[in-house]
């Protein structure tokens, strides 16, 4: 058994140097993907449908199948989720640390501006 050469430090995307903002695409382009691949399969959907349901020529229909995202625009993703009539909401939180000074904020009691 070989040791492994690289240990990461969790993120395989930080690893690979994308910054946050890249990383974040990536992730965001990846569970769309995931999303619509699997609408496509629970329909069974050929690949000549899809490219009727998206609008879209048959090679971008095959490299969307194939998983080659690069160079699909996340709001090509969207709007092909849309085409297959799937919702779709985007969540934005604060970073950890600053959640929980929320958290501590929210818990204190306030002082009534009114008062």
């Amino acid at each position: 058994m070989s040791k492994p050469t690289h240990i990461t430090s969790g993120d395989v995307l930080d690893d690979l140097g994308f910054s946050r903002s890249e990383a974040s695409a990536l992730k965001f382009k990846a569970t769309i993907v995931e999303a619509i691949l699997a609408e496509v399969d629970r329909r069974g959907l050929t690949q000549r449908q899809l490219v009727d349901i998206l609008d879209e020529y048959q090679p971008n229909v095959s490299s969307l199948l194939q998983g080659r995202i690069s160079k699909i625009s996340i709001e090509k993703l969207l709007r092909y989720a849309d085409r297959l009539k799937m919702r779709s909401s985007i969540e934005l939180r604060p970073p950890a640390r600053l959640r929980i000074q929320m958290t501590k904020r929210a818990s204190s009691p306030r002082k009534s501006v009114y008062a």
